[in-house]
């Protein structure tokens, strides 16, 4: 497994190279179609990652999931060095590492809301102006209801989590 500043590192050279070429988005939005690919399907993992099957089996699995999400050739470049290196496994964190340094490059930053039942639309504005005033950001809000909640609100903010909920 790749620790999380090596896989800062391969974000950094990412975020240069899709800089580099304007189409650091498609990039971001491929690792992020893969890495959600693979975290939804443990054995696409296993077979990705295992030494036992030989690289140009895995290559040719890894090659119809790129053609299958239209992969930027900087994509396909990446996870074939990551392939190489026996890397493959550290695509998850490397695509969170791109996320957040597009987010953070941008004036965003990911939020997700949970209450115990749906938000009305002015609840749900008066959460996220609060959000942005305390990180001085745009915030995208993901929503999820928690029926285990009685009342309040939980709001993750980056790594920093606003409770303001009632459990049982």
């Amino acid at each position: 497994m790749v620790t999380g500043s090596l896989a800062r590192r391969y974000a950094r050279a990412i975020l240069e190279i899709g800089t580099q070429h304007n189409n650091l988005d498609k990039i971001g939005g491929d690792l992020r179609s893969l890495a959600k690919a693979m975290h939804e399907t443990p054995e696409l993992v296993t077979a990705l990652i295992n030494p036992a099957i030989r690289r140009a089996d895995r290559r040719r699995v890894i090659d119809q999931l790129l053609d299958r999400i239209a992969a930027a050739q900087h994509t396909r470049n990446l996870v074939y060095l990551l392939l190489d290196g026996e890397r493959l496994s550290s695509l998850e964190a490397i695509s969170r590492e791109v996320d957040a340094m597009i987010e953070a490059r941008s004036g965003r930053i990911s939020a997700e809301v949970t209450s115990a039942r749906p938000l009305d639309a002015t609840q749900l504005s008066q959460i996220i102006n609060a959000l942005e005033k305390l990180s001085g950001k745009k915030v995208a809000v993901t929503r999820r209801d928690e029926p285990e909640l009685l009342g309040g609100v939980v709001a993750e903010l980056g790594d920093t989590i606003y409770d303001g909920s009632l459990c049982t």
